[in-house]
């Protein structure tokens, strides 16, 4: 070869050692993976390397090292891999082999490696070369000193020491992981398959084995149906990446498990762990099913991801984080625990004072296996009827109830609508939940208490703690914990008594006896009445409380929604917030007829009747008169009139009887006027008007006939003002009663405006009773009055004013018997004892008539006297 083209040497970085005699020497890289070139090395031989038998040809035998060949390998690998060399061609063969010299370093200055091996004794000089140039006659130079000097192949014996004894397969791969005791194994990287899948040779004992790294995966080469392979994106650069740094590199290798005839492991190279380097140059992603075998911690992996994830790089160019449309403060934040709903849901209240329910991540409360293990017949109660579902919610309910946690969201699950087999759910907000530094889903799965749920790969949606949640379902799977568990599932046999009125019967003396019990908070319908579950009994009963008249709910009945009462919702709050799901005691005194159990309910030692009443919630009820709890019941209930809040804001302090000669007079006046009964309203009050100025009041319609007939008033014409009339029309005979809406009413004549008419039917109330709340005990006594009185004369006498309308007692005009009397007497109304003076004697009658009602068990006694009880049907709503 002329001077010329020794000087004019190409530059490249060895990269590769193929043999003794043939090396790949990599360009720079542009912009992706470098251009490659063979070189193989002029007039030398160097031994084979040993060669496996193809897979594809049956009868192929494997090829064992030639004598030295492997010295002559290592020799160059040691000299060369990762060295900037620079070769010369000599001649191409018309296949495209490339045969030339090779110098180590920037230019042909540097040293003649053909030279260096021959001189070793680890190649020779191919025969029939003529020595007549100087690069043959120093080869033949350098041959000559190896054999004088006894190197290498010139050695004594037939170098059958330097022939590996290569395996390609390990017996018992587990076996083969478990010995090494994850004690770095020494070892060549001989074969880089993509970034994150080598071939590895183990030193000293020549295994030949094939390493995935642990917890990660690279993209890959797709192999094609026709052999051809597609690189998913960024296979190239993650392989080159890997390649560049660890290919025929000492390196040692930490085996952590196998899969198959695979091993798992994670390489260490003295500049760094390719692991982790591969995750923070966004070349990898995690992978859950290894990534718990990684010995320095599936943390520190995530971590590498993580920083590759927030800087979007390579494979993560797109990536968005499942939480980035949220404020920092709506990612994490602290809030008390109000209710643990399900195995993997509770609710907290927010600092803002909002309710928000929050869904734990990534892990499943426990199912029903299986179809057939519901009875068609029973109707299924999740918490006592799913194995372990009571013992996963207990955990959480004694662990958080009432208590602060820190909320980390971790991702949202958006709604999805109903399929075929799966409900449709809402949005979801899933977190990660810590109590005193406590992961609460951790726990709960390595109890065996709740599972894991299983991902996509690519599926973001995660816990933020999805290794330890997996390494707590390990280890809960391992020691048989709850749902893991091979023994007997525990059966929860609770009775549900609440609204069972015969069941209820049997058990009410056993409560009553039983003084206070202990119970957990199941449910709260209302301010007070609540669901409860009583563990030592292992039974479920509706209770109200009793000694109070709470505002009552919204009621949706058949038809008709009927309004709830102003603060019933505040009352339901006030109750949720202090004892759902909260250990209470309870002490039961009755029950109503509807199989609801009635007594005081004890929350840390406080009473939630008198909690109520004291934040002016409810009004003390006069059946708690015969109680231990009336005196702080009626304390609490005048403090929490005069600050004039919530069902106090309108109260007016009644003067001790309003302003009437009554109070004067130690006598009852009974002066009886008669009246006709025009109408009765569904509580008990009525309308009558004046029989003296009745001819004037025919005269009066008679008038407004003609007068509407000849100016008919427009309809809608009439905006109602406030403060004006807009009435209840009475009728005159029907009795019938009608809202209209403003639009349909018209405005009176001028003439008959009340302003120059005074209204001519005047609202009164019984006095002496109390008109029963239950809508269908009240009912009765309106429809019995209804039969006796409405459209009749009656003899009308006011006993005392009240708030609202004057008290009256109503005689028949004939008999001259009293109408209330007469619904003591049935025993469909009770008495209003009143403590003046005057009324005395009529009271004594009407207690008499009552008595008498109860003995016979008429009407509202034929229960016998409920009055202590909370009879809640009779409408002391508690």
């Amino acid at each position: 070869s002329t001077s010329a083209s020794q000087s004019a040497g190409i530059t490249g970085v060895s990269h590769c050692v193929l043999s003794g005699c043939a090396i790949i020497v990599r360009g720079q890289p542009r912009g992706g993976p470098p251009p490659e070139r063979q070189i193989n090395l002029s007039n030398i031989r160097a031994g084979n390397l040993a060669r496996r038998a193809a897979a594809t040809q049956p009868d192929a035998k494997d090829t064992p090292d030639e004598p030295w060949a492997f010295p002559a390998r290592e020799f160059l690998r040691k000299k060369l891999i990762g060295k900037e060399v620079c070769f010369t061609i000599e001649n191409k063969t018309p296949q495209g082999r490339e045969y030339g010299m090779i110098y180590l370093g920037k230019d042909t200055n540097g040293e003649n490696i053909a030279e260096s091996l021959v001189a070793e004794g680890l190649a020779t000089r191919r025969e029939g070369m003529r020595a007549n140039n100087p690069e043959q006659n120093r080869l033949s130079e350098c041959e000559e000193q190896a054999k004088a000097a006894k190197k290498g192949m010139w050695s004594e014996g037939n170098g059958s020491h330097t022939i590996r004894d290569l395996k390609y397969t390990i017996e018992n791969p587990r076996h083969f992981v478990d010995s090494h005791h994850q004690k770095p194994v020494n070892a060549i990287i001989e074969h880089v398959r993509d970034g994150s899948v080598v071939r590895a040779l183990l030193l000293p004992d020549y295994y030949l084995v094939t390493v995935m790294l642990s917890g990660i995966k690279c993209p890959t080469f797709r192999r094609e149906a026709d052999g051809s392979e597609t690189p998913e994106p960024f296979a190239a650069e993650a392989k080159f990446f890997t390649e560049s740094r660890l290919l025929q590199r000492d390196v040692q290798i930490i085996l952590e498990s196998c899969h198959n005839q695979n091993i798992l492991g994670t390489i260490l190279h003295p500049n760094g762990n390719i692991t982790e380097l591969l995750l923070k140059e966004g070349f990898a992603r995690c992978v859950d099913w290894s990534i718990a075998v990684y010995t320095r911690g599936a943390e520190k992996l995530r971590a590498a991801e993580r920083f590759a994830k927030e800087r979007r790089l390579r494979i993560w160019r797109d990536y968005v984080a499942p939480t980035a449309n949220l404020d920092q403060k709506d990612k994490q934040f602290v809030a008390k625990v109000m209710q643990v709903l399900n195995a993997d849901a509770i609710v907290v209240k927010l600092n803002s004072g909002d309710y928000k329910t929050i869904h734990l991540s990534s892990i499943r409360p426990p199912r029903l296996e299986g179809e057939n293990t519901q009875d068609k017949n029973k109707k299924l109660r999740p918490l006592y009827d799913i194995p372990y579902m009571f013992e996963a919610r207990e955990f959480l309910r004694k662990k958080l109830i009432g208590k602060k946690v820190n909320v980390t969201v971790d991702y949202i699950r958006p709604a999805s609508p109903a399929t075929e087999t799966v409900p449709a759910f809402s949005e979801r907000t899933c977190a990660t939940v810590t109590i005193g530094g406590i992961n609460i889903a951790e726990a709960l799965v390595s109890k065996g208490l709740a599972t894991v749920i299983r991902y996509r790969q690519d599926d973001d949606q995660r816990s933020s703690h999805y290794d330890e949640l997996l390494a707590a379902e390990a280890r809960a799977i391992k020691n048989g914990k709850g749902l893991h568990s091979k023994k007997e599932v525990p059966i929860h046999r609770v009775a549900d008594i609440s609204g069972d009125t015969q069941k209820a019967k049997q058990f009410l003396p056993f409560l009553q006896r039983a003084g206070r019990s202990e119970a957990v908070v199941e449910y709260v319908f209302s301010g007070s009445r609540l669901k409860l579950y009583l563990p030592k009994e292992t039974c479920l009963i509706t209770f109200l409380l009793a000694g109070i008249e709470c505002p009552r709910g919204a009621r949706n009945l058949p038809g008709l929604v009927q309004e709830g009462e102003p603060f019933s919702e505040e009352a339901t709050l006030f109750t949720k917030e202090l004892v759902l799901q909260r250990e209470v005691e309870v002490e039961v005194e009755s029950m109503d007829k509807a199989g609801n159990f009635i007594g005081w309910l004890h929350i840390d030692s406080a009473n939630l009747s008198v909690l109520l009443v004291e934040h002016a919630l409810s009004k003390v009820h006069f059946t708690a008169e015969r109680s231990s709890y009336y005196k702080s019941l009626l304390s609490a209930e005048e403090a929490a009139k005069q600050k004039k809040e919530k069902v106090w804001a309108h109260y007016e302090e009644q003067p001790v009887e309003e302003v009437m000669p009554v109070l004067e007079e130690k006598e009852r006046s009974a002066s009886y006027k008669p009246v006709f009964v025009t109408e009765i309203t569904d509580d008990l009050h009525f309308y009558v008007q004046d029989v003296e100025t009745g001819t004037q009041l025919e005269k009066l319609m008679e008038n407004m006939r003609n007068d509407i007939a000849s100016h008919p008033p427009v309809e809608g014409s009439y905006a109602p003002r406030r403060g004006e009339f807009s009435g209840t029309i009475v009728g005159l005979s029907s009795g019938l009663r009608e809202v209209l809406p403003s639009t349909r009413l018209g405005t009176l004549p001028p003439a008959f405006s009340t302003r120059v008419l005074p209204a001519q039917a005047t609202e009164y109330a019984f006095a002496f009773i109390q008109v029963p709340q239950d809508d269908d005990a009240r009912t009765d006594a309106v429809d019995s009055v209804v039969r006796d009185i409405q459209n009749t004369q009656c003899l009308l006498n006011v006993e005392h004013l009240s708030a609202g309308c004057p008290h009256v007692t109503l005689q028949f005009a004939d008999s001259k018997g009293d109408v209330g009397l007469g619904l003591v007497k049935e025993g469909l109304v009770m008495v209003e004892v009143r403590k003046e003076k005057q009324f005395q004697k009529v009271i004594t009658e009407y207690l008499n008539a009552q008595e008498s009602a109860k003995s016979a068990r008429l009407n509202l006694w034929r229960y016998g006297d409920f009055r202590a009880d909370d009879a809640d049907e009779f409408g002391y709503s508690r």
